[in-house]
């Protein structure tokens, strides 16, 4: 049964931030690792405070896409329940209201890091951009979510005044080309072309090949960036390249993909596999 219109229901506010995809901003936390400024207090806050800018940030893409796409995602199989707007659980008022709070405090944010903002901003115009442009787009979709991924690094590097590593930039861009590729093979896959405007310009097999070679230029990159980086994270690389396996078995198997977070979420090998490969970073640069 719908909520009226009337009603602010917290629990619809809640799911239009999509907290559940904020797994994603973790890219921002990459360069805390890397640059080795994980023992540093200072170093932790201002990168924890950049991750909580890119989540506000990114659930104000989330909001703006399911306003703009309303009338679409009220005829999608799984949307018009999954997202509160289509649903009518979240009449369009509060949604605008959350939105407006969600570029307020990304303003706010300007007082504590001018150049970190400036990244995160360049971000908000993009996911602009993506929502009434790009996102029809084809190939242009893609690289506009990659490139959202190497925003958030870049986020984290601004946030930390350290510099980024162009080693780290592009196997960032090639890792989130790999993962939007497969979203858009599932996506076509499981709901037809109906689903997304884009999806009549791609078929399964060419974004197969996309994809493939994207995880290819994602594991060449990662290893040339650990070995110029610190020759002890190269124990790093088999649990990137099971991790890769892994997640295109979820994909071709267990039917994932659609949701990248859910895959990360849902899979247990997989969920593990990143856990370990992060205590492995972190205990390889701690010396």
């Amino acid at each position: 049964m719908l909520a009226p219109s009337n009603t602010i229901p917290a629990v619809g506010l809640l799911k239009l931030l999509r907290p559940k995809q904020w797994i994603k901003n973790a890219f921002v936390l990459a360069p805390l690792v890397f640059a080795r400024e994980f023992t540093d207090p200072g170093a932790v806050t201002n990168a924890l405070i950049a991750f909580a800018l890119f989540c506000v940030a990114s659930s104000a893409g989330y909001i703006l896409n399911d306003i703009h796409d309303i009338e679409r995602d009220r005829s999608h199989p799984s949307k018009r329940h999954s997202r509160p707007l289509a649903a009518g659980t979240v009449s369009m008022r509060p949604a605008i209201a959350l939105l407006i709070a969600c570029y307020g405090v990304l303003l706010l944010g300007l007082f504590w890091s001018p150049a970190t903002m400036l990244a995160i901003l360049v971000y908000v115009v993009l996911n602009v951009a993506y929502t009434y442009v790009l996102k029809h787009q084809p190939v242009l979709d893609l690289f506009s979510i990659a490139v959202g991924f190497v925003l958030r690094v870049y986020a984290g590097a601004l946030a930390l005044s350290v510099p980024l590593s162009s080693w780290m930039a592009i196997t960032t861009l090639c890792l989130a080309l790999y993962l939007a590729a497969i979203k858009r093979r599932q996506e076509l896959a499981n709901s037809g072309i109906e689903s997304r405007e884009v999806l009549r310009m791609y078929s399964v097999e060419l974004i197969d090949r996309y994809a493939e070679m994207s995880a290819t230029g994602a594991l060449i990159f990662y290893s040339l960036f650990v070995m110029s980086a610190n020759a002890r994270l190269v124990w790093t690389i088999p649990l990137v390249i099971f991790g890769l396996y892994r997640y295109w078995y979820v994909v071709e198997h267990l039917d994932g993909g659609e949701s990248p977070t859910d895959a990360v979420l849902t899979d247990l090998p997989l969920a593990v596999a990143i856990v370990i490969w992060i205590g492995v970073c972190v205990v390889a640069l701690a010396h």
